[in-house]
């Protein structure tokens, strides 16, 4: 077995520690493997990242095994991986790593890292986000409540003035995120998400909830907005998940919702180099798509609201 292998990424070398190790026993995922992914999709994940706070999932043996959750840096990174400081909710601060290269992600999978979350801010205006997201969670794997609700709430946003995207989580359910402009802060953006989640379930009480109790749910899918403050991360467009067969947070078009057998699982690390081959990055100038988010609240609360 080789002691290690190095991985070019840009400028720097990235040395691999235990490369044939399996992180993923069910699909014979090695740890190089898993970096080789990282590596290639690095240019389009980098710009998702740079500048915002990360926690990474690390799984030393494997994801068959516990693994951990880590929010404050590792004191020996190398230069070239960015560390943060914000401060924390309750006093103090938290230094965090970011990801401003490649060469990063690289380095973080050499740390046993399968998945990367990232905040909804950068950090300099961490209390500021530029993002907003709906987690709609479904009751089970069904994907049919998902996709009626994600088409549901694009038709709302869009009637308010504002362009959201669409993901797979590559775990359970979707995301739908909303890029929009620094100035409201957490608090702002909130009480946004909640009264676009209301009117939601007031226009579709069978399909939605904003209940957060899992028995008061009644089998509806949930709309989850709490990540919608400060310090709370989302999985990062294109971040492996720690599940069997090493499935992907894949952003795709509106139109692929309508594809039979889609699932949040869809796409693996093996299937998105073609997958990107041949559509490209659907999320591509996301940030160009910015929206005034006080004028899309005055559209919400107005007399012709939607």
């Amino acid at each position: 077995m080789k002691a290690e292998a190095k991985l070019r990424a840009g400028r720097y070398t990235v040395r691999i520690t235990s490369p044939e190790k399996v992180l993923f026993p069910d699909a014979g995922i090695t740890k190089l493997e898993l970096a080789g992914y990282y590596l290639g999709v690095g240019p389009l994940m980098v710009p998702y990242l740079k500048g915002r706070p990360i926690l990474v999932q690390r799984f030393p043996d494997g994801i068959d095994r516990p693994g951990f959750i880590q929010q404050e840096a590792p004191d020996h990174l190398p230069p070239w991986v960015r560390r943060v400081t914000v401060p924390k909710v309750g006093g103090g601060s938290v230094t965090h790593a970011t990801v401003d290269n490649a060469a990063s992600l690289v380095y973080l999978v050499n740390l046993n890292t399968i998945a990367v979350h990232a905040w909804l801010s950068r950090f300099d205006r961490p209390r500021q986000p530029d993002r907003l997201i709906f987690d709609l969670d479904p009751h089970d794997e069904a994907f049919g409540p998902v996709r009626e609700a994600a088409l549901a709430l694009q038709e709302l946003l869009a009637g308010l003035g504002l362009r959201p995207f669409v993901m797979l989580t590559g775990s359970r359910g979707a995301h739908v995120t909303v890029p929009i402009r620094r100035g409201p802060d957490f608090d702002e953006v909130r009480r946004f998400a909640d009264q676009v989640a209301a009117r939601l379930v007031e226009a579709y009480p069978d399909l939605v909830t904003t209940e957060a109790r899992v028995e008061a749910r009644g089998g509806r899918l949930y709309i989850d907005t709490r990540r919608n403050a400060y310090g709370q991360t989302a999985v990062a467009p294109y971040s492996v998940r720690a599940k069997p067969g090493a499935p992907v947070a894949v952003p795709i078009d509106w139109s692929e919702l309508d594809e039979p057998g889609l699932t949040s699982r869809r796409y693996n690390i093996r299937e998105i180099p073609a997958r990107l081959a041949r559509r490209g990055d659907p999320w591509a100038g996301i940030g160009r798509q910015a929206a005034d988010l006080r004028r899309a609240r005055a559209r919400l609360d107005g007399p012709g609201r939607p």
